[in-house]
């Protein structure tokens, strides 16, 4: 398993074998450019499965309360977006990368989500 710091995108930035675009070892499509902070770390991270290997800790989702703040990195521009902006968008709305749709289907994950009730 290696460990891999990107300091080009000047976020504190983990992944296990993460290209420069944050592409990972358990994730790494032509579109699977981002990367998603953690809070109980700072930590950016290209998925779940990089944090649980390489934190040393369990993962917290980004507090709903926080939507507003960056959270969200693009690989491609080094973009940062708030899980709100992210969460609308289906590409990178400064360089207009797409995003994986299919990580829609983890956002509760990443992300504090309201239950509907």
């Amino acid at each position: 398993m290696a460990a891999w710091e990107n300091p080009v995108h000047q976020v504190a930035l983990r992944g296990v074998r993460m290209d420069a675009q944050t592409r990972c070892a358990h994730y790494h499509s032509l579109i699977d450019v981002i990367a998603l902070k953690h809070p109980c770390c700072a930590t950016f991270y290209p998925c779940h499965l990089c944090h649980g290997e390489l934190a040393g800790h369990e993962a917290m989702p980004w507090p709903a309360d926080r939507f507003d703040e960056p959270a969200v990195l693009c690989g491609v521009c080094s973009a940062l977006l708030s899980p709100a902006a992210y969460i609308e968008a289906d590409s990178c709305p400064n360089c207009q990368a797409l995003f994986n749709p299919g990580c829609k289907s983890h956002l509760h994950l990443y992300f504090e989500m309201e239950t509907g009730a």
